[in-house]
């Protein structure tokens, strides 16, 4: 049965909330992360000339705008925890969109690329291609998605105080093929490990006109 616009609401609220109340944890526990196979795969792929407009998509604390920032390119925040998007400002100097992933309100064909690493798995999947077409329409043509999610079969839910939706990669390719993109490249992580060792699917995509 359909999630309603209140359980969805609730859904989003109680996410949040678990974010808001460890923004600090959340920060230490990630800051130090190895993502930079992932930064590469976005950056590799877009085509436009440098700088870059890019969208981190879920930034969290900040971590990946430090990182864009400091490579020289535009880069602008969107989360929806209110500590999270305060620490992501102190911690890049970027710009932060405080934005829930169920209410964007984005400017049309404006970035060349968005990241979005370990976010959009927090969208139940009855939403999921409503929020791919509006990260679609944010991009310029021809711009670049990357998404990065923790794997599954199928599974949706709560794990603890989090909304998450877990997808095979055969799932996850109809979805963001059906919102306009076309697949450019895919991996698991951590990079080196047997599959079973793997539990992030990465995937990199070109927006296509319709």
């Amino acid at each position: 049965m359909p999630l309603t616009p209140d359980e969805l609401q609730a859904i989003a609220a109680r996410t949040l909330a678990h974010y808001d109340r460890h923004a600090q944890d959340f920060w230490e526990g990630t800051r130090d992360h190895d993502v930079s196979q992932n930064i590469r795969a976005l950056l590799d792929h877009i085509e436009a000339t440098p700088p870059f407009e890019l969208l981190d998509f879920g930034c969290g604390p900040g971590r990946d705008l430090r990182t864009f920032a400091a490579l020289g390119h535009h880069a602008i925040g969107l989360e929806g925890s209110h500590e999270l998007a305060a620490m992501a400002r102190r911690h890049s100097g970027c710009d932060v969109l405080e934005q829930s992933f169920l209410e964007l309100k984005l400017p049309a064909d404006h970035f060349d690329g968005v990241f979005a690493n370990a976010a959009l798995f927090h969208v139940p999947s009855q939403e999921l291609p409503r929020v791919l077409r509006d990260l679609h329409a944010t991009l310029k043509a021809g711009g670049v998605l990357f998404a990065s999610n923790p794997r599954g079969q199928g599974e949706e839910g709560w794990s603890g105080e989090r909304y998450g939706a877990y997808h095979d990669w055969d799932t996850w390719r109809d979805r963001v093929g059906a919102a306009g993109f076309a697949e450019l490249t895919h991996y698991y992580r951590p990079a080196g490990l047997p599959r079973h060792q793997q539990p992030w699917l990465a995937s990199v995509w070109r927006k296509q006109l319709r």
